[in-house]
């Protein structure tokens, strides 16, 4: 079974993340049970949750980034109720005195729909994680939105905002000069693989090109980047850097490690009790079916955790 799934491509997984039949099934037992099997990667559907399991993680020495899932809104009434939503949820976060860090997605802000209503949204959730001296993480969606990621990125950061960073994928051909675009602003970058599908003429598709690309990219940003954040459950990618920022006498200190939640638990504490920096990437919310469905696509034999939670549930 695991042989079959693994060699089901991630464009399989990304026509499956838009079907709403699939969503309005996993809606209704993803999270009913705490074993549920969407719960192997989504700490919950409510910031309460998402606090508990922050709660557990930071118990063991490492640290969080809380992630409100959405992507693609098409109005802006729902980009509106997405910001209104960050904003009780960093005000949460405050109440509960766990890690000040969080990431999210501008089209959750309504970059589809009018981009200078993006960066409005954008600039509300800075100004109240700047009071409450958080950092805000940008993820990087696919590749007809790393442009305009970039540029919104740079609009906030001239008008002074400095608690904001964003992500580079590795997969992607143009990253060496955006981690230098970036890295030239003092911007921090979380550098990744990558999960999305993407075109042969944008992105590479062989996995020792992509790793390539993530250990040149990983030496770039430990030798000149801002607390760079290398994120990879990849052990050859970890090797990779250790070895490189101990080669280079670079201080553990000066970069970090991130997962996601729910991966190689065993590699997390490994590399924490090493003494590396190391961050938990805790999703949570409603909106949860495509951002999972993109984990199984990185590994396709998750489905059969999936089939079988599923058998359970009923």
């Amino acid at each position: 079974m695991s042989i079959v799934l693994d060699a089901l491509p991630k464009a399989a997984f990304s026509v499956l993340a838009s079907s709403t039949t699939l969503k309005r099934l996993a809606s209704r037992y993803g999270m009913r049970r705490p074993d549920s099997f969407a719960r192997r990667f989504i700490a919950g559907e409510s910031v309460a949750e998402a606090i508990e399991a922050a709660r557990q993680i930071e118990c063991q020495g490492l640290m969080v980034t809380l992630d409100l899932l959405g992507e693609s809104v098409t109005s802006s009434d729902e980009a509106a109720r997405a910001t209104r939503s960050y904003l009780e949820t960093i005000a949460e976060i405050e109440r509960a005195h766990i890690g000040r860090n969080i990431s999210l997605k501008l089209t959750q802000l309504g970059l589809d729909v009018d981009r200078a209503t993006c960066v409005d949204n954008l600039r509300r959730i800075l100004d109240a994680a700047s009071t409450g001296e958080f950092f805000v993480r940008v993820d990087m969606e696919n590749s007809p939105y790393t442009d305009l990621t970039l540029e919104v990125i740079e609009t906030v950061w001239s008008i002074g905002y400095r608690n904001v960073g964003t992500v580079i994928q590795s997969y992607l051909k143009r990253s060496d000069r955006d981690v230098a675009r970036l890295s030239g602003l003092g911007v921090r970058v979380r550098l990744v693989k990558g999960a999305y599908r993407e075109p042969r003429e944008v992105a590479f598709q062989q996995k020792p090109e992509v790793d390539a690309a993530f250990v040149d990219l990983m030496r770039v940003l430990l030798r000149s980047g801002n607390y760079p954040a290398i994120a990879t459950h990849d052990p050859a990618m970890v090797e990779a850097t250790t070895t490189f920022a101990t080669q280079q006498g670079i201080p553990k200190d000066t970069f970090e490690f991130q997962m996601l939640y729910g991966i190689r638990r065993d590699l997390q504490a490994k590399l924490s009790g090493e003494g590396y920096p190391f961050r938990v990437y805790v999703p949570f919310g409603k909106e949860w079916f495509p951002y999972f469905m993109r984990r199984l696509g990185e590994r396709p034999a998750n489905v059969g955790f999936v089939v079988r939670s599923l058998f359970r549930e009923k």
